[in-house]
């Protein structure tokens, strides 16, 4: 009875807050048989927040002097479109690649303010749904690996796309068989050459789609974890009986956190935009 009186441990605390959502337990980070519910239902809202937030800015549009809404989207959409132009040389190809490159930036960005909120707020508001104190939830779809992957994933098929497009069926095979190394006219230092090129090729697409994620979940997982060890300086707080200057220092480590993190998720965002442009540029060219 004792025991049951005490609340969890920092790392039960930590542990409880890093659990899914989802259809069963998850043994991994990298766990392909689960299905993370939180980071889809939250990722589905901000997505359509995104989309709504497109819509009132096209319907309030106006070509008088603009109010600080229309300000702030016209300086946003010149911005994504003045680094498509830099990377995206096919303007045909940036009718569709810049105003997806906007999307990409907004969405990435309202996922990764979650991180935002009160770390315990949404989960114990879940809890009380629940009306079960062990229920989950983690509210930032880009600390979850499976979001940040899904969407370099998504980046890599568009990157296969344009390159079938631009260069055709033809073009595009002999590029993977003949880049970096060039190709021979020996028959069979051309066979070789071309095994090692394709070797290559699977490798540099492989590497540029894990890094492409997995810089992204490592920073949002990195800043989640920070807003979690801040919130237990403030637990720490309230159960001590002499600690005067903990929940003063929970305040100022937390706004000094938050302040710095408005900085990370805005960065992380125009990082994976970019990114996403550079990939998409060299699927354009030609080695």
């Amino acid at each position: 009875m004792a025991a049951e009186a005490h609340g969890p441990t920092a790392s039960e605390y930590i542990v409880h807050h890093l659990q899914h959502l989802q259809n069963i337990k998850q043994k991994s980070i990298v766990d392909f048989s689960v299905i993370n519910y939180d980071s889809i239902v939250v990722g589905l809202i901000l997505g359509v927040l995104a989309l709504f937030v497109f819509w009132r800015a096209a319907k309030s549009a106006t070509s008088g002097v603009p109010g600080r809404f229309q300000a702030a989207v016209e300086i946003l959409v010149e911005m994504v479109d003045n680094q498509a132009k830099a990377n995206i040389h096919n303007a045909e190809s940036r009718k569709f690649i810049a105003p997806l490159a906007l999307t990409v930036f907004v969405w990435i960005f309202l996922m990764n303010a979650m991180d935002m909120l009160p770390v315990d707020l949404l989960p114990v508001l879940w809890q009380g749904v629940q009306g079960d104190h062990h229920a989950y939830l983690r509210v930032v779809p880009t600390a979850d690996l499976s979001t940040t992957l899904g969407l370099s994933f998504a980046v890599l098929i568009l990157c296969f796309y344009y390159s079938l497009k631009i260069k055709g069926v033809g073009g595009w095979a002999h590029e993977l068989v003949t880049a970096p190394f060039g190709t021979s006219k020996n028959p069979v230092f051309a066979l070789i050459l071309g095994v090692v090129n394709l070797l290559m090729q699977i490798i540099e697409y492989v590497a540029k789609t894990v890094s492409h994620g997995m810089r992204l979940f490592g920073n949002m997982y990195a800043g989640e974890l920070v807003f979690m060890l801040i919130a237990l300086m403030g637990g720490a707080a309230a159960m001590s009986l002499s600690g005067v200057l903990l929940p003063v220092g929970h305040i100022i480590a937390g706004s000094i956190w938050a302040i710095f993190h408005i900085l990370v998720i805005t960065l992380q965002a125009f990082i994976f935009m970019m990114l996403a442009l550079i990939y998409l540029g060299q699927a354009h060219e030609a080695h």
